[in-house]
């Protein structure tokens, strides 16, 4: 596999540009303009940074619920259309509702701030020059949308952050032929050794679907087949070797993130191609038994990190080396997964996950009031981002809800309970390949993963609480999380795995910051100290399946993360990971980064120091 720029590397084609950049903008606060001709735009703004952040040029944080964007494009060559061609208008996420204007044509609207818009362009431009306008609301004390951990408030407070407007994740173009490949899902299955393709093709009358599958240029599966309507399904049976340790070659894991590249190529009816994509799946599976996460057959801790997604300069928005850094700095850590809390992350993310070998929670961003509409958009939305990430290997969780966030009287509210089912079980409908995190933290009613939030920042307490399942037991009658029952009542333990999915948030103030933190350390020294007890009641404990450290970096006014904002580790590196390794310093393994850091010398990426 070959290193990619490309914003949806899953679904690369060649013929691609990037419409990241300046943009005219101007901020409508009282909705007055409708139409695309008539906002007066003074200010540039850097996209896809919101204008909230000082990377957009323009750092005003103050309340402003809809905002306009022009842009004028000149199509190179390459991308010029013809009579065989269309283009296709990509932005990754506009926060939250969106309306888009080709050369003063109504294209495109859509609803959700977290989720892909696409536009189809051959009807729209008529030369090798055409105007974008977009315009996006996002009223700022609107409690019914999915928002995650935007405040409504005018400064940041408790464990909320800055909003975010607008467009927030990059926009690009590409040039497809009006047959074309619009859709793929890769599923693979572990136990029988096969890759499962399911793809949707825009036209695919009298067409030819090519797949390859390879590694390392040695071709593994090899198919071709005629398509006989737009949705098409293929399962692929990779060479197996029988025996585990030959497997393990083919296999992806944290330990050995293994990618194998598929090639798929759409031709027509005389052989010519039509459509080239390159993207990448793996072998990999995950499930829950016995009271263990298993991976790929074998019982799997996991040993995450929660992980906001937020950046000083940028907000929700990084760049793509930032994006790297943060998986390496938490594999570098001793962390083999993290927990993106309320926030649906760039697919650069995990594609760099799905590189490098780290494991995904992916959350939905919660609504913070229970309504109809609140349950309408935040399904829809959620839909779309499953749609987005199935494919990626590194994913291994869905969490549809956080600790009741959206549905507060979930304990006497026959339709909040009602809500939460429901979306358990949709979930598992649209893939019953992953475990589901219910309603992670407290008040369980349908999950795979009975997850608990628990800030005690004794380690004793913690051992006493989660050592064993007999101490567990006790534990479920007589604590209360948040003052929040463990389970609402009639949906008791199950002995599903249990993990400590929030803990720890100690906090340590490196120099004249202003926040909090669940408990609090004086010095570096101090600060490992606590980290090493906190882990101690979870990683010597015979029930746990897993835990997931609150946090990886201060956020704001959370001063609880192993980093800095920054990215600094505020303490001995190799003492944090022989922490959530549980070994002395002097046993860990010499190379943190594993199998990926050979893979990307051998494809002459470097390793961040």
């Amino acid at each position: 596999m070959v290193y990619s720029t490309h914003p949806r590397p899953q679904m690369e084609r060649s013929l691609w540009q990037s419409l990241d950049g300046a943009w005219q903008f101007a901020y409508d606060d009282s909705a007055a303009w409708q139409r695309p001709d008539q906002p007066d735009f003074k200010l540039t703004i850097e996209v896809p940074y919101v204008p909230e952040s000082p990377r957009s040029g323009i750092h005003d944080e103050g309340f402003h619920p809809v905002v306009w964007y022009r842009r004028t494009v000149e199509l190179p060559e390459a991308l010029a259309l013809d009579d065989g061609h269309d283009l296709i208008l990509h932005f990754g996420a506009i926060d939250y509702k969106s309306d888009i204007w080709i050369d003063g044509q109504h294209a495109a609207s859509h609803t959700g701030g977290h989720t892909p818009v696409r536009v189809a362009l051959a009807a729209l431009v008529k030369g090798r020059s055409f105007e974008i306008v977009v315009r996006a609301e996002d009223d700022p004390a609107d409690m019914h949308k999915p928002r995650g951990k935007q405040d409504w408030l005018a400064a940041p407070h408790g464990i909320w952050y800055p909003r975010t407007t607008g467009i927030w994740q990059s926009v690009w173009i590409e040039r497809v032929a009006k047959s074309h490949v619009d859709r793929l899902h890769w599923t693979p299955d572990f136990g029988r050794f096969e890759i499962r393709l399911d793809a949707r093709v825009a036209r695919p009358e009298g067409c030819r679907l090519r797949v390859k599958l390879s590694i390392e240029g040695r071709v593994l599966v090899e198919d071709e087949y005629t398509l006989t309507g737009k949705d098409t399904g293929r399962v692929l049976a990779l060479p197996d070797p029988g025996i585990d340790d030959a497997r393990a070659e083919f296999v992806w894991s944290p330990e050995h993130p293994q990618l194998i590249d598929a090639e798929v190529t759409l031709v027509d009816a005389s052989g010519a191609v039509i459509d080239t994509l390159k993207s990448y799946t793996a072998m990999r599976g995950v499930s829950t038994a016995n009271g263990r996460f298993v991976m790929n057959g074998r019982s799997y801790f996991l040993r995450l990190v929660l992980d906001q997604g937020y950046w000083r300069e940028g907000i929700m928005t990084a760049s793509d080396d930032e994006l790297r850094r943060d998986v390496e700095l938490t594999k570098q850590l001793g962390f083999n997964g993290a927990r993106k809390h309320q926030k649906i992350e760039n697919p650069r993310y995990l594609y760099w996950a799905d590189v490098l070998g780290l494991l995904v929670w992916e959350e939905m961003p919660s609504a913070y009031a229970f309504s109809s509409e609140a349950v309408t958009r935040v399904t829809a939305e959620w839909q779309e981002a499953i749609e987005r990430d199935y494919s990626h290997p590194s994913i291994v969780t869905w969490v549809p809800f956080n600790e009741s966030w959206g549905i507060p009287e979930l304990p006497h509210d026959a339709r909040q309970r009602s809500y939460q089912q429901s979306l358990y079980h949709l979930t598992k409908s649209l893939d019953a390949t992953r475990p589901v995190s219910g309603n992670d933290g407290w008040e369980q009613i349908e999950t795979d993963i009975f997850a608990v939030h628990d800030y005690h920042h004794d380690g004793d307490v913690l051992d006493g609480r989660y050592r064993s399942e007999t101490v567990f037991r006790d534990t479920l009658t007589t604590f209360r999380s948040a003052g929040r029952a463990l389970a609402i009542d009639g949906h008791a333990w199950a002995g599903q795995p249990v993990m400590l999915t929030e803990f720890g948030g100690i906090a340590f103030f490196m120099g004249q910051e202003k926040g909090w933190g669940y408990s609090q350390a004086t010095d570096a020294e101090d600060f490992l100290v606590r980290y090493a007890d906190v882990l101690r009641g979870t990683t010597g404990s015979t029930l746990l399946a897993g835990y997931c450290y609150t946090q990886l970096t201060d956020t704001y006014q959370e001063q609880n993360g192993v980093l800095t904002m920054d990215r600094k580790p505020k303490a001995d590196v190799a003492r944090i990971r022989a922490a959530n390794l549980g070994v002395p310093v002097e046993r860990l393994p010499a190379h943190p980064l594993g199998y990926n850091a050979r893979w990307l010398a051998r494809h002459g990426e470097g390793q961040a120091g």
